[in-house]
Parts: C-alpha cells; structure tokens; sequence
C-alpha cells in the first residue's frame, strides 16, 4: 500500500506544463517556474504549491487569492472573469505567476487528466448506484498486496475530487482506485475524460438520482457513460446479477467481464455461509477457486467484494492475493459499519447515503443479524427521487414491517409516507413512530434493552448520524472491542 514520500516521488509542474494542461492565458509571472504540486485549499498549500481558485458551494477561492501569494505561494490559477478583482500589477512585480481560464473547476480537471497521462499508473475506476465506495476500498486493498496503490480519499468523487485524488499521484504508484459520483447526465462522461481508467467498474444499477435522471433507463445510461472512456486496451467489470449490467455489457466494444452469482459469470460467488457478523463464500476466478472470509455485515458485500476481485484478477493477482486483500477490508465508518456498545445495544450505522436499493440490503441485513433478538430501524429520507419519493417511502415503510422490525421509527419530510407504508404492513401501529430526531432518541432510550439491534439509515442530508452519536452517548460509549467495522 502507501509508502512514505521521497522527493524523487514527487512529479512537478512548471508553468508551462500548467499553461499547456488547461489552454489558459498567461497572465504575468515565469512559466518556468517550478511547483510541487496542485492545490485548491488555502488553508494547507504547501511552500511550492499551485493554487486553483475553485468557486465552490460555500467558499469562493478567488477570495484567498491576495493572502495566498502574500503567504509565499508564486502561482495561482483565476477564472477570466475575476481578473478584476485581484493586484495583477503587483503580482507582475512579484513575479507571481498567474493564468486565467473560463472555469477553473473545469481546469482543475484538465490538469488531472494531463497529470494522468504523464504517470505510468494504470486507473480503476469505480460507479454504481450501491456500494462504489465499499468497492473502491475493497479494490484498493487487493491491489494493494502487490502494487502501490492510491485510493481516493473519503468520497473525493466528484469533478474537484477525482481531480485532486489523480493529482496526487506520483511516480511510486502502480494503480490509483478512483470512485466516480454522479447525479446528473453527463458527469460520468467528464470524470471518465479525466481519468481514462484501464479498469472501468459499475457495481449496479438501482433507483437513484431519479430527481435529476427521471427513470431508470436514464441511471443506467448516465452510468454507462463510463464504457467509452476505458482505454481500448482496458477491461469493463459488469454486474452479472444485474439485468440492466447486462444490457450495459452488450455496449462494450472491447473487453468485459462480469461478476456474480449466476453460472456464467466471470467471477462468482458461491456457497455462501454466514459465521457471526461475517461471511465465508467461495470465490471462483479463471485461475481457480478459494474461500473468502468476510467480516463485514450483509450478504450484498460480497458482491462489492466480487467486483474487487475481478479488479485483482485483471491486474495479474494471483487467488491468493485476492483473498488476503479482501480479508484484510474493515467497511468505511456509515457505510453498514456494526458499533457494539457498553450497554449491550447493537448498532447498525449506515447513515452515510440511502437510496430504494441500499435500504433494502440494509433492513435485510439488520433482519440476518439480529437472530431472535429485537431489530429496531430508524429511517430518515432518501433523497434525489424525483416525483417518485412519496412511492418509495411508502414502499420503505413496507420493507419496514414486512421484515419483522419489532418498533419502526421514521423522521424527516417523508416520514409519514414512510408510517403509512409501514401500518399497512404491521400489525402493531404503535410501535410505528415518527418525530424529529430529539423525540425519537426520547423514545428509544426509554425502550431500548441490552440485545437490541438498531439500523440507523437516510441520505446524507438527513442527519442520521447523529442519531448513532447520541445513542452510543446514551449507551455508555463504544466496547472494548470497538466498532468492529470502522475502517
């Protein structure tokens, strides 16, 4: 995996290279000047940094253009349209080098896929509706048991954050694992631009983004757009389970294989066995089979963790280190990871995203751990449906109850659709509880015993999170054993 830095590691820019990458104008300063490296935060730019002004959601970084040359920095990338607004004169008796572009988001981008193509690393990139990240962690850790491997970091997904994970690249690493996020047509085509994988990886294809994509024929195109951007030499990994993988395999001009339980998938998963809160499945690649052993919850791992595995294969791993890769995962903390506490209380914290199909492994995971103990599920809203939203919670609450769910507990601007689902399915409508996130916690900790296990699952924006602090406040704290799933 990541070795320490050495400064022959490092692949420096000069101005010119910066100039050449983006198509900008060449404002003042020395295009020979030399940077270490590509930032966009002003608060942690190295000495030998170039800083990109990003206009974000919140910050707009032309505003710490003065305070980053008055720092030190000697470059600094400018949307054309602001060069009002900074000293250009003064920059010119500083020698600072400035370049002006149309967008300088846009630009970042262009310096990643220039950076891209200068380093021999080879890219896997990974999409889906469920599980990229899980995947993307689990690819990085099987490539990681030969090559050196970056991986994005956290959800750096997006068009700033693919850029800044294959900026940092340097000349130690074989792979680089890129996650590619998306909920709009077209954004998978511009991050697949950028980063021209030779592995291109879609986990699945469910119900998500619908506000921006409208139906699922949509989903399934915007992330198609991944295929024509994999190098022609390069390889597709496709859900083999998936119905709409398998129409995505049949647009793939060069090579592809899938992944899966069926009988004709390339890499498969069978037999599998559940042992405490882990698994064991065997795993079947061209070269062979192997027993795989899990600790992570829920039986939908295992197709993250097929996915991974034709990554290794395709990258020349042998069984043995797919295997040793995949043992060595711990899940992404929010991402189905199982915190035990002092109290006896069995978290189950997916809070970091939900959609139709990542609840619906969630609650049939809860169901598969808690045995005959009692499951309690707290819901939040799932985002990003569009004019279906209303339908899919009310098909939650169903799910809901249908599995058995002992007290339900729904909060947010659907909850009453997801309570009406519920009560059409569950005998016991007071057990069926919605509120705002106090007036639930109130409830529970009045109910809650030792043995209990509760999912906590909605989309980012909803929160859920800090309904897993509060209760493992409640609880007394996490075990001595931990959250056995954190990464």
């Amino acid at each position: 995996m990541e070795q320490a830095t050495h400064k022959s590691d490092i692949i420096s820019w000069t101005g010119a290279d910066i100039l050449a990458a983006t198509g900008g104008r060449h404002v003042c300063g020395d295009l020979s000047y030399r940077f270490s490296t590509i930032g966009i935060d002003s608060r942690s730019l190295p000495d030998a940094a170039f800083f990109v002004a990003i206009v974000g959601k919140v910050h707009d970084g032309h505003g710490f253009c003065r305070s980053v040359v008055d720092s030190g920095i000697r470059g600094v990338l400018i949307n054309s349209n602001a060069m009002a607004g900074v000293p250009v004169a003064q920059w010119r008796e500083q020698s600072v080098l400035c370049i002006g572009v149309d967008d300088t988001t846009r630009a970042l981008g262009d310096l990643a896929a220039f950076h891209r193509t200068r380093n021999s690393a080879m890219v896997a990139a990974v999409t889906g509706s469920c599980g990229k990240t899980t995947t993307r962690e689990m690819a990085a850790m099987v490539l990681g048991q030969r090559f050196r491997t970056l991986s994005s970091r956290k959800n750096f997904n997006n068009e700033i954050g693919l850029p800044l994970t294959l900026l940092a690249l340097e000349a130690k690493h074989d792979w680089a694992v890129a996650e590619l996020g998306m909920n709009r047509a077209g954004e998978i085509s511009r991050l697949g631009e950028i980063c021209r994988p030779d592995i291109g990886v879609i986990t699945n294809i469910g119900p998500a983004h619908l506000e921006g994509l409208g139906s699922m024929e949509n989903v399934m195109m915007a992330k198609g757009e991944l295929l024509p951007f994999i190098k022609p030499e390069g390889t597709a990994v496709l859900n083999a389970d998936d119905p709409r993988g398998r129409l995505l395999a049949k647009q793939v001009s060069g090579d592809c294989i899938l992944f899966g339980e069926t009988e004709d998938a390339d890499v498969r998963g069978r037999h599998v066995r559940f042992d405490g809160v882990g698994m064991v499945f065997d795993l079947s690649l061209p070269a062979g089979d192997i027993p795989v052993s899990l600790s992570v919850p829920g039986r939908f791992m295992m197709s993250n963790a097929l996915a991974a595995a034709a990554v290794g294969h395709l990258a020349g791993l042998t069984a043995g280190q797919v295997k040793a890769g995949l043992e060595c995962f711990r899940p992404v903390s929010g991402r189905m990871s199982l915190v035990e506490t002092v109290s006896g209380v069995h978290l189950l914290d997916d809070t970091y995203n939900a959609n139709p199909a990542s609840m619906a492994v969630a609650i049939e995971t809860l169901t598969a751990l808690r045995g005959n103990n009692r499951g309690i599920v707290v819901l939040g809203d799932m985002f990003e449906l569009g004019n279906r939203a209303e339908e899919y919670h009310h098909e939650l609450g169903e799910m809901a109850a249908a599995s058995g769910a002992d007290r339900i507990y729904v909060t947010g601007m659907f909850a009453e659709a997801v309570a009406a689902g519920a009560r059409k399915k569950h005998t016991g409508s007071q057990c069926i509880v919605t509120g705002d996130r106090e007036e639930i916690l109130a409830d529970m900790e009045n109910r809650l015993s030792p043995g209990d296990w509760v999912l906590v699952k909605g989309s980012r924006a909803a929160g859920m999170e800090k309904i897993v602090s509060a209760l493992v406040a409640w609880a007394g704290g996490i075990t001595a054993r931990g959250q056995r799933s954190e990464a």
